[in-house]
């Protein structure tokens, strides 16, 4: 199978965290070549089990690794909306860039690569455009991206760390970007 990779997300950012969604439920991407395509909920249920091995990434380079799962630096879970994520940032002068970059608004956009499981992708006809729908995927990594292929993604900078889970990116504690 073929690593495949998708830009696209919101973020919002802090001081070292980041957080926003990868991937959003049933939003079409952009243009992929020919075909767009959309992810079902539940598709990464079942690498969530198993999600030790997951990594954030900037612009999805492995060189420039942001968090892992299995360092309790990057937390994962999937909602009524899509993938959300966050993430501590390392103290380096490329996530350091990154969090600027996301503060100032420059990058919004999330990315993810996987592979797609069998049977994990059906297609669709609609209004003559080819859609790919992913129903089940086996995720290798999400990234901060500057150029997203979905542009429904995203993340921002948080000022303060989480203690229960996941919470409404619009709560007062959250930095605007």
């Amino acid at each position: 199978m073929t690593l495949e990779t998708r830009s696209g997300a919101s973020l919002q950012a802090s001081q070292n965290r980041l957080t926003g969604y990868a991937a959003k439920f049933d939003s079409l991407s952009s243009d992929l070549g020919g075909f767009k395509e959309l992810i079902r909920p539940g598709a990464f249920k079942r690498s969530l089990a198993d999600s030790g091995h997951i990594r954030a990434l900037f612009n999805h380079d492995s060189g420039q690794l942001l968090g892992k799962v299995s360092a309790g630096t990057l937390v994962l879970s999937e909602d009524e909306i899509g993938l959300r994520f966050e993430v501590e940032l390392p103290q380096t002068s490329y996530a350091r860039d990154l969090s600027e970059l996301v503060s100032r608004g420059d990058i919004s956009g999330c990315s993810f690569g996987f592979r797609v499981r069998s049977g994990g992708e059906n297609w669709e006809e609609r209004d003559g455009q080819s859609i790919r729908v992913l129903t089940a995927l086996d995720l290798d990594e999400i990234s901060i991206v500057s150029n997203p292929a979905y542009e429904s993604t995203e993340v921002a900078k948080r000022n303060r760390p989480m203690t229960q889970g996941f919470v409404d990116l619009n709560r007062k504690w959250l930095e605007t970007v």
